[in-house]
């Protein structure tokens, strides 16, 4: 194989990025019973296990299945607020203590 087609090969398997409207269009068309899975990745060429998790997704959480990449639920932000804040003082706490340290030692 030449390096061409390898790297050709490789940004055909990048993902791909769909809006959530789309989505959740896709996801309301197969619970209404319109068309299937099967069906639909035949039509639309999207992988039948990428269909079957935007399915988990929206089953899980039908008000707000698709956050998006980076956004999280309103019902998590305060654990992940609290997780940055326990890291922080985690951090400060070793920054203190190696602190105290360095000043025992040079004490005079």
């Amino acid at each position: 194989m030449n390096i061409k087609y390898n790297i050709e090969k490789e940004m055909f398997k990048m993902a791909k990025k769909f809006d959530p409207a789309y989505k959740l269009q896709v996801c309301q068309t197969v619970e209404s019973g319109t068309a299937t899975v099967a069906e639909l990745s035949r039509e639309t060429g999207i992988c039948e296990n990428t269909l079957y998790g935007w399915m988990k997704r929206y089953r899980e959480n039908r008000d707000k299945p698709f956050v998006g990449s980076g956004r999280i639920l309103p019902e998590n932000e305060e654990m992940v607020r609290l997780r940055r804040e326990n890291k922080d003082l985690r951090e400060e706490n070793e920054i203190l203590k190696m602190a105290a340290t360095y000043f025992a030692k040079h004490q005079k």
